[in-house]
Formats: structure tokens, C-alpha cells, sequence
């Protein structure tokens, strides 16, 4: 799966983090999480569709009961040359009121719509809410965020794989890679 071709739209730079360094910071975040919120009831709420294998995997590190759920933000279609303004597309199903919950994300860049779906979470009278992201960039960071748990820091802005994808595509690239920006299709 190296390079991507021009039919992907991408063209793979170089890649930042392999499959395993990934799954091995996992396995000790999710350790944290386990002793962090043992004897509580802990909510889970992936952003879609970036956190998607992120989440699947922190779960399985993670030796506790849990509940899962999923939340998809998008632009508002008239305001797409406004940053930060953003909708909740999919809600939540379950009632986190009371509960613990730690949002997860696979990137934090700006932190402006992590913060604003944090504002929303506490709204809804939980317990806490905290945030458990697989990069987070903070260079790029506007607005500090409840960041509890962080896989890696990151400075590269263009990348793909684990989630992140180009157009829709690199999603399931089991690595994470830099992509080159003149290389796009």
C-alpha cells in the first residue's frame, strides 16, 4: 500500500507514523483511560468520520464498561467561507446526563470545533467531559481545549491514512502519512 497513485488523488510524501507505533501508543492511552475512570461510567463520543479507526481501536484497549456513541459536525452550506461555524448533522442516541464522557477526535488542529462540541456536551448536565485526540496540532491551536489524552503532536498539515483522508479517500490506510500538496489530483 505505499504511494498513492493519481486515480487516489494523493500522492503519499513520506509516512510520520507506522500501523505499530499507532497501535503501541493506543495500548497506553487506553491504559490511562482505564485507570483514570475505573468504577465510573464513562461515555465515549467519536467524531465522525476521521475518529472512526481510532476509536474502534482505543475502545479494545480500554478495560472497562463502556458506552458508545458517534457524532458527525459539518459547515453550514451558506456560511462555508466562515471559519468555525459548524452544525451538529448527527446527534447523539444515548443520555450522557450524569456521565462521564471523553470526546475523541483524530485530529485537533484550530480547536474551534472541538471546543464548540464540548460546550455542547457540558450543556447536556454530564458529569465531565474530556477530550482524547490521536494528533493534535499546537501550533495551529486557537481556542485551548479539555485535552486529557493525546497520541502524538503533530506540525505537518496535509495528511492521510487512520481516518484522515483526501476527498473521501486514504481512510483506510492503516499508517498515517504526510501527503504531497503539489502532488494532488
Amino acid at each position: 500500500m505505499g504511494e498513492g497513485n493519481s486515480n487516489a488523488g494523493y500522492k503519499i510524501r513520506q509516512t510520520l507514523l507506522t500501523s505499530q507505533t499507532i497501535q503501541s501508543r493506543i495500548l497506553e492511552l487506553g491504559q490511562q483511560i482505564t485507570q483514570d475512570y475505573a468504577g465510573q461510567e464513562l461515555v465515549l463520543v467519536g467524531v465522525l468520520k476521521g475518529s472512526l479507526y481510532f476509536m474502534a481501536d482505543l475502545t479494545r484497549a480500554i478495560d472497562l464498561p463502556l458506552i458508545l456513541d458517534f457524532m458527525t459536525i459539518g459547515t453550514i452550506p451558506t456560511t462555508t467561507n466562515q471559519t468555525g461555524i459548524v452544525r451538529i448533522t448527527k446527534d447523539l442516541d444515548v443520555d450522557i446526563t450524569g456521565k462521564h464522557v471523553l470526546l475523541i477526535e483524530d485530529i485537533i488542529r484550530t480547536g474551534l470545533t472541538t471546543a464548540y462540541l464540548v460546550q455542547n456536551l457540558k450543556a447536556r448536565q454530564v458529569a465531565s467531559v474530556m477530550v482524547c485526540s490521536l494528533l493534535v496540532n499546537p501550533d495551529q491551536q486557537l481556542i485551548n481545549v479539555p485535552i486529557a489524552y493525546s497520541g502524538f503532536e503533530i506540525t505537518q498539515t496535509w495528511l492521510i491514512g487512520y481516518g484522515m483522508d483526501i476527498g473521501e479517500k486514504g481512510r483506510n490506510l492503516p499508517y498515517i502519512a504526510e501527503i504531497d500538496r503539489n502532488g494532488r489530483t
